[in-house]
Order: structure tokens, then C-alpha cells, then sequence
């Protein structure tokens, strides 16, 4: 009988020994993070009690938990061995036991462990070296794979009918921020998603800060509202943001809507295989700087988006990475007018053989709202 979520946590688990042999790592220490969910499929709470993935350069991984998080590793799609311990015992003396048995020297950790559990460790692993094991890691979770693209297409379509939905649902003018913010979380939930990122709304001048994230103000009539949210289902992300007005929009706005329009599909068209990240920033603001406005965006064109929200590959000058088929990430250009406006327009995006194709196709178009 075949089980394809432990094969993809075989094969994961493969990739990741593939990598620590190229780098000459000998023993791996994954801290509760996506990266955990990644290798082991399940993550785990980040306290004060130590939990990790131990991952030796051969024999099975080893998952150190406390003995009361030991229903969270229940029917995990990794084989991996477990290792309990209780209140009275030290975890730490466990992992570095279990490091000198696989005669470990040379130990990555990532980003997410504790700093107190790592130098811990390394108080104790005297005779060991230690690395970062991003390097390692990250390259793995850059493209993905059938499955996760699955996953991520049944979240793009969720998106579009909330999207659909929210339009329909009712007048701009007069609700506040934070009503328009409760409006687009309900229709989440009620939509399949387990639970909501962030929901962010800026309406008139509240909309010229790229991280406003709502208040009590009520729309007023020919306000644009900047409304960025993102949600999660299965473990992964999907994020979008739209830029409505309520009622008739000022004429400048709609020029300078029409200006991040072009910048977004400039950047959509740049993209396809052996492209640098850095080229499709480039092509989104060099539309937006052409119209006079490149002061006014000010944050990177983009940002991956998986089992983290926010993630690598980043949209961003001075970024060569070389985009490949199976990366994710968003397209997201904006321009904000202090004390008058924003806008913002965003789509994530898979990286094919031949360009870049959307998850969301919500209108990109100016609505118009009451």
C-alpha cells in the first residue's frame, strides 16, 4: 500500500541528508518552525520546554519532545523515532547524548531554535563545531512540488470567491476599518480556512502606510481602501491585497491606480526560469518611477509564501537568485501618497517552465464600491 505523504517525507528527509553530506554536515537540529513542518509534517509549540527534529547523518531521525506533547507526534507522516523526556529530566543532557552516540562534529541548527537550548549545547558538544542549517534547508523549500501547488491553487480559488464575496456584501461608506477587517475574516472562516493571518485595512489616508492595520475610522465617500489579508489551510499560506474605492474615486487616484496596474503586470510578464529575482523588482518599479512616483514605493516588489507566509525567494534589488519552475512568491507593487492615499495590488504567483501563472484571479480592475 503506498502512502504519498510519507513518501514526500521520505523524500524530503533524503533531499535533506543529500544536502548535509554536500556541506559536510554530520548531524541536523530542527527547533520547532515551518522547517520542522517541512521534514517531520507536523510543528510543534515553541516554549520553554525543548523540542526538536534530530536528523543524523544516517539511521532514523529522532524527535525529542516533553512527555506531555507527545499526542502532537502521533501518526507523523516521517518515520522517525521518538524520544520522550520528563519535567525532571534535562533534554539537553538527552540530545547530546544522542549527538555523541552518531559521533556528531559538525552540527547545523536553524534559526528557530532557542538561543538558551543552543548555547546549551554547545556548552556541552565541547569536541563539536556548529553551523546554520538554512543553507541547507532553505534551497529544499524554494520550489514546490506537485502537491504543494495543488494545495496552494485550492487556496487561490478560496481566495477569489471571499474576494467575490466581500464585493457583494455590503456598503464601504460608513463601516470602519475594523468592521470591513471582521466582514473579510468571517468569509474567511466560513470559506475552508482554519485560521487568519492578518487582515489589514487602510481607507483614505490611513491607506498610505503600507502596515496599517485598521482602526476605528469609518470610510469616507471616494475613499480608497487598501485591504491586504492572508489565511491558512493545510498548513499553508495564500495572501492577497486589492485596492477598492467606495463610491466615485478621485480622477488622480485613477491615474495613479492605472500606474501600479502596469507596474504589477510588468513585473508578471518579466517573469520565467533563469531570471534574477532582482529583475522582476526592477520591472515593477521601473514602471512606477517612469510616472514620477518612485519615491512613493517603498517596500520590495514581493515575497515567497508557502508553510511561511513570508519566505524565501524575495522579490527585492540586489536579489540574483535565479527563479526556477515551482517557486512562489508574490507580486505586489504600491504607491503611496502621504496624507491622501495608498494603493496596492497583489498576486502570488508559480514560476513554470514558460513564465509566471497566478493562484488568485480575483479582478484586478478598480472596484467600485457603495
Amino acid at each position: 500500500m503506498t502512502r504519498p505523504v510519507s513518501d514526500a517525507a521520505e523524500a524530503r528527509l533524503a533531499a535533506a541528508r543529500d544536502a548535509m553530506a554536500t556541506a559536510g554536515v554530520d548531524f541536523l537540529v530542527i527547533g520547532p518552525s515551518s522547517d520542522m513542518i517541512y521534514l517531520l509534517g507536523r510543528k510543534l509549540p515553541v516554549t520553554e520546554r525543548f523540542n526538536a527534529l534530530l536528523v543524523p547523518a544516517s539511521g532514523r531521525p529522532i524527535v525529542v519532545v516533553p512527555r506531555l506533547q507527545v499526542p502532537l507526534v502521533e501518526g507523523l507522516p516521517l518515520d522517525a523515532e521518538r524520544k520522550i523526556w520528563d519535567e525532571t529530566e534535562d533534554p539537553i543532557q538527552i540530545v547530546s547524548a544522542i549527538a555523541e552516540q552518531a559521533s556528531a562534529r559538525r552540527i547545523a541548527v536553524n534559526e528557530h531554535l532557542h538561543a538558551s537550548f543552543l548555547l546549551a549545547l554547545q556548552n556541552r558538544l565541547t569536541a563539536a563545531s556548529f553551523t546554520d542549517a538554512g543553507p541547507l534547508i532553505q534551497p529544499l523549500r524554494l520550489c514546490k512540488d506537485a502537491g504543494e501547488v495543488a494545495l496552494l491553487d485550492d487556496l487561490g480559488q478560496r481566495f477569489d470567491t471571499v474576494w467575490e464575496a466581500f464585493w457583494a456584501s455590503g456598503p464601504l461608506v460608513g463601516a470602519t476599518e475594523n468592521e470591513i477587517a471582521q466582514r473579510i475574516t468571517a468569509l474567511l472562516l466560513d470559506h475552508g480556512f482554519e485560521a487568519v493571518a492578518w487582515c489589514d485595512v487602510g481607507g483614505g489616508p490611513n491607506g498610505a502606510s503600507p502596515l496599517h492595520h485598521g482602526s476605528a475610522r469609518p470610510i469616507e465617500p471616494g475613499d480608497p481602501v487598501v485591504i491586504d489579508f492572508a489565511a491558512v489551510r493545510d498548513g499553508y499560506y495564500m495572501d492577497t491585497c486589492r485596492t477598492p474605492v467606495a463610491g466615485e474615486p478621485a480622477p488622480e487616484f485613477v491615474t495613479i491606480y492605472d500606474v501600479v496596474s502596469r507596474a504589477h503586470d510588468a513585473a508578471m510578464a518579466a517573469i520565467r526560469p533563469g531570471v534574477a529575482a532582482a529583475a522582476i523588482d526592477s520591472a515593477a518599479r521601473d514602471v512606477i518611477a517612469a510616472a514620477g512616483h518612485g519615491d512613493r514605493f517603498i517596500h520590495r516588489t514581493g515575497h515567497g509564501l508557502g508553510i511561511d507566509a513570508h519566505e524565501n525567494p524575495y522579490i527585492v534589488a540586489g536579489n540574483e537568485t535565479a527563479l526556477a519552475p515551482g517557486m512562489v512568491f508574490s507580486v505586489e507593487p504600491g504607491i503611496y501618497v502621504p496624507d491622501l492615499w495608498g494603493v496596492r495590488i497583489e498576486s502570488i504567483v508559480l514560476v513554470t517552465e514558460t513564465g509566471g501563472r497566478s493562484f488568485t484571479e480575483a479582478s484586478r480592475a478598480l472596484v467600485q464600491m457603495s
